[in-house]
C-alpha cells in the first residue's frame, strides 16, 4: 500500500535544521512518500542528502528528491518585493516538496508548473509452494 505524508511548513517551522532533517527521514524510512508544503533551504537539502547517504543499508536504499517552485515572472515590483518580505517573516512556503523512498519511487519528473511521479513495480515477494509428496505404500 502507498501512504502519502502531508507536512505542513507549520509542522516543522520551530524544528532546528537537524530536527527536520530527521522527521522527514523518519517518515520516508516506513516507505512513505512525503509531500512537504514549501521547501528547505539549501543547506537543509545538502544536509538531508549527505544524511541519506550515511543511513544507505540493506533497507533504505535512499531517496528521490524533487521540488516544484513556482515562479511568477510577470510580477510587479511591490509584488516581488512583497513575497521576498513574506518569505523572510513565514519561511519559504511557495511550492512543495516530494521526498520518497528510492526502492517505491523511481524517478520525479518536473517542470515549472507540473511533477510527475514515476513509481517502480511493486510487485509482492513470490510465496514458496510447499508439495507434500505422498508415500507409496
Amino acid at each position: 500500500m502507498l501512504t502519502l505524508q502531508f507536512i505542513s511548513y507549520n509542522q516543522i517551522a520551530n524544528l532546528e535544521p537537524d530536527d527536520r532533517i530527521k522527521k522527514l527521514l523518519s517518515f520516508v524510512k516506513q516507505d512513505k512518500i512525503v509531500l512537504l508544503e514549501g521547501r528547505l533551504r539549501d543547506e537543509e537539502e545538502a544536509d538531508l542528502i549527505r544524511k541519506t547517504m550515511e543511513d544507505i543499508d540493506e533497507k533504505f536504499t535512499g531517496i528521490e528528491l524533487g521540488v516544484v517552485h513556482p515562479q511568477d515572472k510577470d510580477s510587479s515590483l511591490y509584488k516581488q518585493i512583497h513575497a521576498m518580505l513574506v518569505r523572510l517573516l513565514l519561511g519559504n512556503r511557495n511550492g512543495f516538496t516530494i521526498i520518497g523512498p528510492a526502492n517505491i519511487i523511481q524517478e520525479i519528473k518536473k517542470d515549472p508548473d507540473k511533477i510527475q511521479l514515476l513509481m517502480k513495480d511493486q510487485q509482492p515477494p513470490p510465496t514458496k509452494k510447499t508439495s507434500k509428496k505422498k508415500s507409496k505404500k
